[in-house]
């Protein structure tokens, strides 16, 4: 089985979150599945010339995941990533056949404006998920996101304390790494569920 990871607007396919969670699905996968990460072309861009750019337009998004979904095949493939990445992928997980959908830090809504929620298609989505989400998250915390109409096949699992990049604060008692490594052993039972399921 292979896990294709999109990286979102803040979290470059560097960055130090996306990095230990690759690293840590693979290690936990021991062989029995790949992870395979990508940037969306105006990240690709920027990594080029260094000059920061805004997000490319959702159509473009969506044909950059179908073209990724082609190169790997959809049978034994799961898809997701860390913000936008993540909720690209789940606009096009049913459509596409794929295993599954993991969803790291879903942007439910912007920050500070609850009311522009970006789940109309939650609600009848028919692939697998695992969302994992900070309960402090500002695009979606768990003081809201349990009041959503979300379909049964999509399962949350709260990081305690966590922020965006489900990470807690200090005074919480909770470090980053422990949270990530939490975050990263979520992903790996839900991978394995999917792969013995068949």
């Amino acid at each position: 089985m292979t896990v294709a990871l999109a990286h979102g607007a803040g979290a470059p396919m560097d960055s130090p979150f996306m990095s230990a969670v690759a690293e840590g699905l693979a290690a936990a996968g021991d062989g029995r599945w790949r992870v395979a990460r990508f940037e969306f072309p105006y990240m690709a861009a920027r990594r080029r010339d260094g000059r920061r750019r805004p997000p490319d337009r959702q159509p473009r998004l969506l044909d950059t995941w179908h073209a990724a979904i082609a190169a790997l095949g959809a049978e034994r493939l799961v898809i997701g990533g860390k913000s936008m990445g993540g909720r690209m992928a789940s606009l096009v997980a049913d459509e596409s056949g794929v295993r599954g959908l993991l969803c790291l830090s879903y942007p439910f809504h912007p920050p500070g404006r609850p009311e522009r929620l970006r789940t109309a298609h939650l609600a009848e989505l028919a692939t697998e998920t695992l969302v994992v989400q900070g309960t402090r998250d500002p695009f979606g915390g768990e003081a809201e996101v349990p009041g959503y109409a979300l379909s049964p096949h999509i399962r949350v699992h709260w990081i305690a304390d966590g922020d965006h990049d489900l990470a807690p604060r200090k005074k919480s008692g909770r470090d980053r790494d422990t949270a990530w490594r939490e975050a990263t052993a979520a992903a790996a039972g839900f991978l394995a569920g999917l792969a013995t399921a068949g």
